[in-house]
């Protein structure tokens, strides 16, 4: 597994054991990860605390984001994908989109290289939050 995947995935398993939704971001940049950040929606009552939304924050202002990647857990979401095209990054590596599809459509209609790794370890832990939590599930998707 890639390590960069294998960061994101230990944000997610931070923000499940704060019972929260296990999804986990990390932004990297030249090799080395300079944010990271996990959805934080339920823990903060922040409908716009998304793990990339706060991975992104916490990276804090670093000057262009052309040459960053962003690794997710999970497809982003419109949400998400709006803040990578806004910023100019031109790569995202996500974990799965078994069971969120997301917006991997949108990021590569605006230049945006999307890889795909289908980690069952990353759809394990979606499928089993979502068979646990629906409502909160679909609360937080917009179902």
């Amino acid at each position: 597994m890639d390590k960069f995947i294998q960061a994101a995935i230990e944000e997610a398993r931070k923000g499940l054991a704060q019972g929260g939704i296990p999804i986990g971001s990390v932004l990297v940049r030249h090799g080395k990860i300079i944010g990271q950040g996990h959805n934080q929606r339920v823990q903060k009552g922040d409908p716009m605390a998304h793990a990339e939304i706060n991975c992104l924050q916490q990276a804090g202002r670093i000057g262009s984001y052309k040459d960053a990647a962003l690794y997710s857990t999970l497809m982003p979401c419109y949400l998400c994908a709006g803040a990578v095209v806004q910023f100019g990054i031109k790569l995202v590596v996500v974990g799965e989109s078994k069971t969120f599809a997301g917006a991997e459509e949108f990021m590569k209609q605006h230049g945006v290289e999307v890889i795909n790794f289908q980690s069952e370890e990353c759809i394990s832990m979606m499928k089993n939050f979502i068979a646990k939590n629906p409502d909160l599930w679909n609360e937080d998707i917009g179902k």
